[in-house]
């Protein structure tokens, strides 16, 4: 067996499962919403808007759980070495930057959802399950919540990219053996 001064403490494998499973939502997320908005109007654009919901859905259900599962599991302090190289500043965007991870995490499909909402297309969950209108059907206030999505979902795009910047500068630059605490397997 490792001792931490060897290996940092890993994350349990719900927290390694769910952070994975959403990087990969999120993923398909983002490269369908490019796609999608730049097909003219078809059957095909539809579906992939009913997909684009549905699965927007499932990324509020896994943001819930994964912020349920972090608020009763602490994560594993960074390692001591790690956190006594890191200056104040890193410190700081390393907890604000996820701080605003789970954020957007809830901002982006709930502003999708209100836009929705409000341009009366409802969202009925993988074809079966309606779900309740977060807003009135509002044409002026869908005008003003469409590029809300579109920016905040930039927005966490840029973010998450900044988190795997982070994450290849401790792998391939600080060698300090931070990415494995969050990898699957053994690490």
């Amino acid at each position: 067996m490792t001792t931490s001064l060897q290996q940092p403490a890993r994350y349990g494998t719900t927290a390694i499962a769910l952070h994975w499973l959403m990087a990969l939502a999120l993923v398909g997320m983002f490269a369908v919403g490019l796609y999608m908005t730049n097909l003219p109007f078809s059957l095909q654009r539809l579906k992939l808007y009913n997909w684009h919901k549905w699965a927007g859905v499932t990324v509020l259900a896994l943001a819930t759980l994964r912020l349920l599962w972090r608020l009763g599991h602490r994560p594993p302090a960074l390692p001591a070495r790690v956190a006594a190289a890191m200056p104040r500043w890193q410190h700081i965007v390393h907890h604000g930057a996820h701080v605003l991870l789970y954020a957007l995490f809830f901002i982006v499909p709930l502003v999708g959802w209100a836009y929705s909402s409000a341009a009366g297309f409802p969202i009925v969950f993988l074809g079966v399950l309606p779900l309740p209108s977060f807003v009135p059907v509002d044409p002026a206030l869908a005008e003003a919540l469409k590029p809300w999505h579109q920016i905040t979902a930039y927005a966490l795009a840029a973010l998450a990219g900044l988190h795997v910047a982070a994450a290849a500068k401790h792998q391939l630059v600080d060698r300090d053996g931070l990415l494995r605490r969050m990898l699957p397997g053994r690490g």
